[in-house]
């Protein structure tokens, strides 16, 4: 067998690949924009998918045709370093994704790629509408500070008769007493919005020198 032979390359199955690779990539890097959770800039890093799939489906129609050039992309890719770290790990998920799409096309296997694409984004689209129904439900950590001549103990009963008020579930999470200050912080699942802005209004008519401070609990780290 000779290994630098070339198998000729059909322009129009290249073509039709590529515009296949195209379609599917821009749909990855939508939904990325729309449904990802990346804090980074999610419309800059999704215009690089695209540009992957392409690239990674030239390369593998152009080197399926000859072992030569198999062997020579082996050697070539054993010398290059890619320093760029990928910090998030659902970043590095959708460049595999671009990516695979890139080689399905480039080794000819359409159906099954086209298959595999839509099977992939029906669970992605799935997990995204399940994690959406989710988000109607917000789970928070409540800060009061409360400035008071009172004793704590008066005081925390009452913060917490007012809040049972609103609230079916109450999860005292930390209770400080340091001199006149008197801080707590509870978990709590809220569905409705107006709810929170009554809980803080009752508490700064009430303790005018209080302060309440609300932090979503998946934005903590390890949330």
């Amino acid at each position: 067998m000779n290994i630098n032979t070339t198998a000729p390359l059909s322009l129009p199955v290249l073509l039709l690949n590529l515009g296949l690779g195209v379609g599917v990539s821009l749909i990855i890097a939508w939904y990325y924009i729309r449904y990802g959770n990346s804090l980074s800039n999610r419309t800059h890093f999704a215009a690089i998918l695209p540009m992957l799939t392409l690239i990674t489906l030239l390369v593998i129609s152009i080197v399926k045709s000859s072992l030569a050039l198999s062997l020579g992309l082996v050697g070539a890719l054993s010398i290059v370093r890619f320093r760029t770290a990928i910090k998030d790990p659902e970043e590095l998920i959708f460049l595999f994704f671009a990516l695979a799409m890139g080689l399905g096309f480039g080794a000819d296997q359409r159906i099954p790629t086209l298959g595999a694409f839509a099977f992939i984004m029906l669970f992605l689209v799935g997990r995204a509408y399940f994690f959406q129904r989710r988000k109607a439900t917000h789970n928070l950590y409540l800060n009061i500070q409360v400035m008071t001549e009172q004793t704590g103990i008066n005081i925390f009963a009452e913060v917490n008769e007012m809040l049972l008020k609103e609230l079916t579930e109450l999860d005292l999470r930390r209770l400080d007493h340091v001199g006149q200050r008197l801080q707590m912080t509870y978990y709590v699942n809220v569905t409705d919005e107006s709810k929170l802005i009554k809980i803080m209004n009752v508490l700064r008519n009430t303790y005018p020198e209080s302060s309440v401070s609300l932090v979503e609990q998946s934005n903590l780290l390890g949330g």
